[in-house]
Protein backbone atom coordinates (compact mmCIF):
# COMPACT_ATOMS: atom_id res chain seq x y z
CA UNK A 1 0.00 0.00 0.00
CA UNK A 2 3.12 2.66 -0.17
CA UNK A 3 2.63 3.89 -3.43
CA UNK A 4 1.03 7.53 -3.78
CA UNK A 5 -2.44 8.00 -5.55
CA UNK A 6 -1.29 9.95 -8.74
CA UNK A 7 -5.42 9.71 -9.71
CA UNK A 8 -6.30 12.14 -6.92
CA UNK A 9 -3.63 14.72 -7.68
CA UNK A 10 -4.77 14.28 -11.59
CA UNK A 11 -8.15 15.26 -11.65
CA UNK A 12 -7.94 18.52 -10.34
CA UNK A 13 -6.08 20.31 -13.32
CA UNK A 14 -9.13 19.59 -16.10
CA UNK A 15 -11.65 20.26 -13.30
CA UNK A 16 -10.12 23.34 -12.42
CA UNK A 17 -9.65 24.51 -16.19
CA UNK A 18 -13.38 22.97 -17.23
CA UNK A 19 -14.59 25.74 -14.95
CA UNK A 20 -12.43 28.21 -16.66
CA UNK A 21 -12.08 28.09 -19.83
CA UNK A 22 -15.66 28.86 -20.98
CA UNK A 23 -16.05 32.03 -19.12
CA UNK A 24 -12.70 32.47 -21.12
CA UNK A 25 -14.19 31.43 -24.25
CA UNK A 26 -16.78 33.38 -24.08
CA UNK A 27 -14.74 36.69 -23.67
CA UNK A 28 -12.50 36.14 -25.84
CA UNK A 29 -15.46 35.21 -28.41
CA UNK A 30 -16.84 39.11 -27.21
CA UNK A 31 -13.57 40.38 -27.91
CA UNK A 32 -12.85 38.72 -31.39
CA UNK A 33 -16.28 39.43 -32.43
CA UNK A 34 -15.85 43.41 -31.41
CA UNK A 35 -12.36 43.75 -33.12
CA UNK A 36 -10.80 44.50 -29.89
CA UNK A 37 -8.20 41.58 -29.95
CA UNK A 38 -6.25 40.08 -32.64
CA UNK A 39 -7.32 36.62 -33.94
CA UNK A 40 -4.36 35.31 -32.97
CA UNK A 41 -5.25 36.00 -29.17
CA UNK A 42 -7.81 32.88 -29.57
CA UNK A 43 -4.63 30.68 -28.85
CA UNK A 44 -4.77 31.45 -25.45
CA UNK A 45 -7.71 29.52 -25.47
CA UNK A 46 -6.47 26.91 -27.98
CA UNK A 47 -3.81 26.31 -25.23
CA UNK A 48 -5.63 26.16 -22.09
CA UNK A 49 -7.68 23.58 -23.71
CA UNK A 50 -5.06 21.25 -25.44
CA UNK A 51 -4.23 21.22 -21.56
CA UNK A 52 -8.01 20.29 -20.12
CA UNK A 53 -7.61 17.52 -22.71
CA UNK A 54 -4.34 16.01 -22.09
CA UNK A 55 -5.02 16.40 -18.15
CA UNK A 56 -8.50 14.52 -18.68
CA UNK A 57 -6.40 11.99 -20.29
CA UNK A 58 -4.27 11.29 -18.07
CA UNK A 59 -6.64 11.64 -15.20
CA UNK A 60 -8.24 8.91 -16.92
CA UNK A 61 -5.09 6.48 -17.37
CA UNK A 62 -4.23 7.12 -13.60
CA UNK A 63 -8.00 5.53 -12.70
CA UNK A 64 -7.72 3.31 -14.47
CA UNK A 65 -4.23 2.14 -13.34
CA UNK A 66 -5.84 2.49 -9.80
CA UNK A 67 -9.14 1.13 -10.30
CA UNK A 68 -8.58 -2.14 -9.09
CA UNK A 69 -7.31 -0.78 -5.68
CA UNK A 70 -10.39 1.23 -5.17
CA UNK A 71 -12.98 -1.11 -6.76
CA UNK A 72 -11.91 -3.40 -4.09
CA UNK A 73 -13.71 -1.32 -1.67
CA UNK A 74 -16.45 0.30 -3.75
CA UNK A 75 -17.40 -2.07 -6.07
CA UNK A 76 -16.84 -2.24 -9.93
CA UNK A 77 -20.53 -0.71 -10.96
CA UNK A 78 -19.39 3.03 -9.00
CA UNK A 79 -16.29 2.99 -10.47
CA UNK A 80 -17.88 2.08 -14.02
CA UNK A 81 -20.22 4.68 -13.92
CA UNK A 82 -17.60 7.07 -12.43
CA UNK A 83 -15.03 5.90 -15.21
CA UNK A 84 -18.09 6.93 -18.01
CA UNK A 85 -18.74 9.90 -17.15
CA UNK A 86 -15.19 10.94 -17.11
CA UNK A 87 -15.13 9.51 -20.69
CA UNK A 88 -17.99 11.55 -21.61
CA UNK A 89 -16.02 14.76 -20.48
CA UNK A 90 -12.91 14.20 -22.29
CA UNK A 91 -14.78 13.42 -25.26
CA UNK A 92 -16.43 16.97 -24.71
CA UNK A 93 -13.51 18.34 -24.09
CA UNK A 94 -11.43 16.86 -27.53
CA UNK A 95 -14.44 18.15 -29.36
CA UNK A 96 -14.17 21.58 -27.90
CA UNK A 97 -10.37 21.84 -28.63
CA UNK A 98 -11.52 20.67 -32.18
CA UNK A 99 -13.95 23.55 -32.57
CA UNK A 100 -11.71 26.12 -30.98
CA UNK A 101 -8.54 24.87 -32.80
CA UNK A 102 -10.89 25.33 -35.77
CA UNK A 103 -12.05 29.00 -34.96
CA UNK A 104 -8.13 29.73 -34.84
CA UNK A 105 -7.04 28.51 -38.29
CA UNK A 106 -10.55 29.23 -40.60
CA UNK A 107 -9.81 32.40 -42.75
CA UNK A 108 -13.56 33.16 -43.75
CA UNK A 109 -14.43 35.52 -40.54
CA UNK A 110 -18.31 34.49 -40.55
CA UNK A 111 -17.22 30.93 -39.94
CA UNK A 112 -14.67 31.86 -37.47
CA UNK A 113 -17.62 33.82 -35.64
CA UNK A 114 -19.70 30.93 -35.43
CA UNK A 115 -17.35 28.43 -34.23
CA UNK A 116 -15.60 30.75 -31.61
CA UNK A 117 -19.68 31.19 -30.44
CA UNK A 118 -19.62 26.69 -30.92
CA UNK A 119 -16.32 26.39 -28.69
CA UNK A 120 -17.60 28.92 -25.97
CA UNK A 121 -20.82 26.82 -26.10
CA UNK A 122 -19.05 23.48 -26.07
CA UNK A 123 -17.08 24.61 -23.19
CA UNK A 124 -19.87 24.98 -20.97
CA UNK A 125 -20.96 21.59 -22.22
CA UNK A 126 -17.73 20.25 -21.13
CA UNK A 127 -18.21 22.08 -17.70
CA UNK A 128 -21.36 20.24 -16.92
CA UNK A 129 -19.91 17.38 -17.25
CA UNK A 130 -17.06 18.00 -15.52
CA UNK A 131 -19.04 19.04 -12.38
CA UNK A 132 -20.56 15.45 -12.65
CA UNK A 133 -17.86 13.50 -12.78
CA UNK A 134 -16.38 15.54 -10.53
CA UNK A 135 -19.57 15.05 -8.06
CA UNK A 136 -19.26 11.07 -8.95
CA UNK A 137 -15.54 10.77 -7.79
CA UNK A 138 -16.41 13.14 -4.51
CA UNK A 139 -19.24 10.59 -3.51
CA UNK A 140 -16.45 7.68 -3.99
CA UNK A 141 -14.56 9.19 -2.18
CA UNK A 142 -16.59 10.51 1.02
CA UNK A 143 -19.33 8.77 0.88
CA UNK A 144 -18.06 5.10 0.02
CA UNK A 145 -14.93 5.21 1.59
CA UNK A 146 -12.63 5.17 -1.88
CA UNK A 147 -9.82 6.93 0.01
CA UNK A 148 -9.81 3.93 2.64
CA UNK A 149 -7.78 2.03 -0.19
CA UNK A 150 -4.71 4.47 0.19
CA UNK A 151 -5.51 3.93 4.60
CA UNK A 152 -3.02 1.70 6.33
CA UNK A 153 -3.20 0.01 9.20
CA UNK A 154 -0.90 2.25 11.23
CA UNK A 155 -3.74 4.96 10.11
CA UNK A 156 -4.56 7.39 6.95
CA UNK A 157 -1.48 8.25 4.34
CA UNK A 158 -1.35 11.75 3.20
CA UNK A 159 -3.56 12.68 5.83
CA UNK A 160 -6.45 11.80 3.92
CA UNK A 161 -9.89 10.81 6.03
CA UNK A 162 -13.58 10.00 4.72
CA UNK A 163 -17.03 11.04 5.78
CA UNK A 164 -17.61 7.33 6.13
CA UNK A 165 -18.59 5.98 9.01
CA UNK A 166 -17.40 2.48 8.12
CA UNK A 167 -14.04 3.69 7.67
CA UNK A 168 -12.26 5.26 11.20
CA UNK A 169 -10.71 7.96 11.55
CA UNK A 170 -7.94 8.78 13.55
CA UNK A 171 -8.70 9.72 17.01
CA UNK A 172 -12.37 9.03 16.68
CA UNK A 173 -13.82 6.54 19.39
CA UNK A 174 -17.30 4.77 18.13
CA UNK A 175 -20.20 5.24 20.73
CA UNK A 176 -19.80 1.47 21.35
CA UNK A 177 -16.21 1.83 22.22
CA UNK A 178 -16.08 0.20 26.02
CA UNK A 179 -12.55 1.53 26.70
Amino acid sequence: MGSLPLHPAMVHVPLGLAFVVPFLAAGLAWALWRERLPRRAWAILVALQAVLVAGGLAALQTGEREEGRVEAIVGEAAIGRHEAMAKQFVWAAGVTLVLAVAALFVKASGAARGLTAATALASFVAMALAIRVGHAGGELVYRQGAAAAYVSAAGPSLGTSTLNPAVPRPGHRSADDDD
